[in-house]
């Protein structure tokens, strides 16, 4: 019982690339704690990248005693928590007592590409079905791959006791103890098995990869009975699973006609919110945002596969401390740099042109700092990209509001903005997935507000412009 008549606190997970995170808000949207911890990433083999699935799971145990600890006797006042997860990303494990069969097949992962190009499915239906384009960082094409090459995995088959899905259905399986096996549209929808009109799963696309029906869990709204986590010495109810991107919009007051949200992490992603109806945008994506029984949104979204991820691909391949970098960037993206055209296909090309098989290289010679300066500025380029597609399907962009790690860089969302012609706002809060998880479960707590505004630098425009304008003459010729 909470003491008084005092409303309960929110509990907010965000299990995102690089760290789990909790944080507990109070009904004014207040954070009254937090608590981090990392989760590391490898890379087996060209084109493969992985968690490991207990480690992850430890890392949100590990983060609601942190909070509990750091509360003390205050936990008691958390009544409800959310869970937002990275949507692409895949996991098989056995339905007898939830032990992981597979690793983590990251978003970023592409295993499932040479499978794709065999299958040769039709892009057009594909699209129509689902929403996406034809890519291997959707779930597909990885269960196929976990299927035919996991003996873990496929003897659970043999057995009867195999469940597959987006790391989100993993996750509220192992925090329900095996009582819920179920999965939110935000993430059932990355994989490529989804049918964005019935909502559920597609007979056609499971019959197209081969994935049986049975080890996929059941479609049910993001609002919901999904588990009750264990707090210190309370038990709470885990009412929201969501997407990681697909919660950013619901931080913030309703957007207006033309605003949209821009995630700067370690992918990047622009999403425009449609209404009820997805429509239609050469290259772009329809994807679910929130289902709560009946009533549903959709934005038109595009996607960057090397935001933060190429900077980890520049650190690596100059064999430099990422840190380092970071550290140095925002002095590097303030003074005069004449940089090199870096044509950035790290992940592979995603919106709007979907190439999954492309070589990341650099146009010219510099030292390290040309050459970040020219890494930030292909992020920009392929934002650009993705909001001359929005224009070209008839919808306009006229404000960004940027979250994420990178949007902390002033000379990235001065670029953006100089580039697009649109102001850029940076939000105030850092935490945007968090705070859009805590806002869909307690709709009382308070839209966010935007902070910093980016307008656009005429000076700046038309140097830009050339850049990208030869940038996209690379990238069209892939």
């Amino acid at each position: 019982m909470l003491p008084g008549n005092e409303s309960p606190w929110v509990l907010a997970i965000d299990q995102g690339g690089h760290a789990s995170r909790a944080l507990a808000f109070a009904n004014d949207g207040r954070e009254v704690a937090r608590a981090e911890i990392p989760v590391a990433t490898s890379y087996p083999r060209a084109g493969w990248v992985e968690h490991d699935a207990a480690e992850m799971l430890a890392s949100i145990s590990a983060c609601l005693r942190s909070i509990a600890e750091s509360l003390g006797t205050d936990a008691r006042r958390i009544g409800c928590a959310a869970l937002a997860t990275q949507r692409s990303s895949l996991v098989c494990w056995s339905r007898k007592d939830g032990t992981a069969l597979s690793p983590i097949l990251s978003w970023q992962d592409v295993r499932g590409a040479r499978l794709l190009s065999d299958l040769a499915p039709d892009p057009a239906e594909i699209h129509d079905i689902t929403g996406l384009r034809v890519s291997p960082h959707y779930g597909a094409s990885k269960l196929r791959w976990c299927l035919d090459n996991l003996d873990l995995v496929r003897a659970a088959e043999k057995r009867g006791d195999l469940a597959c899905g987006p790391l989100a259905s993993w996750l509220t399986y192992a925090l329900s103890d095996g009582q819920r096996f179920a999965v939110d549209p935000c993430n059932a929808s990355r994989s490529l098995l989804w049918d964005l009109h019935s909502r559920d799963w597609s007979p056609r696309l499971l019959d197209l990869f081969d994935i049986p029906l049975s080890v996929l869990p059941q479609c049910r709204s993001n609002r919901g009975d999904w588990a009750m986590l264990r707090i210190g010495d309370a038990r709470v109810p885990l009412l929201v699973v969501t997407g990681d991107q697909s919660a950013v919009p619901y931080a913030f007051a309703t957007p207006g006609i033309g605003d949209a949200f821009l995630t700067l992490g370690t992918g990047a992603f622009v999403q425009q919110m449609e209404g009820t109806a997805p429509s239609a945008g050469e290259g772009l994506l329809n994807s679910v945002l929130w289902q709560d029984g009946e009533s549903i949104d959709y934005a038109l979204e595009g996607t960057i596969n090397g935001a933060g991820a190429a900077l980890t691909w520049l650190a690596t391949s100059d064999r430099t401390d990422e840190a380092e970098i970071l550290a140095a960037l925002p002095g590097w993206l303030a003074t005069a740099i004449d940089p090199p055209l870096f044509v950035n296909a790290v992940g592979g090309l995603a919106a709007p042109f979907w190439k999954s098989q492309a070589d990341s290289y650099f146009v010219g010679t510099s030292d390290l700092a040309g050459r970040a300066v020219a890494v930030v500025e292909s992020i920009a380029f392929l934002v650009q990209a993705n909001l001359d597609a929005m224009r070209a399907a008839g919808r306009p962009v006229r404000k960004l509001v940027a979250v994420g790690g990178l949007s902390r860089l002033d000379g990235l969302l001065e670029r953006i903005a100089s580039l697009s012609g649109v102001p850029v706002f940076r939000a105030a809060h850092a935490e945007a997935t968090a705070y859009g998880a805590a806002r869909l479960t307690r709709a009382e707590i308070p839209p966010l507000a935007t902070g910093e505004r980016y307008e656009p630098l005429p000076g700046f425009q038309a140097e830009l412009q050339s850049r990208y304008l030869r940038c996209l003459g690379e990238w069209r010729a892939f």
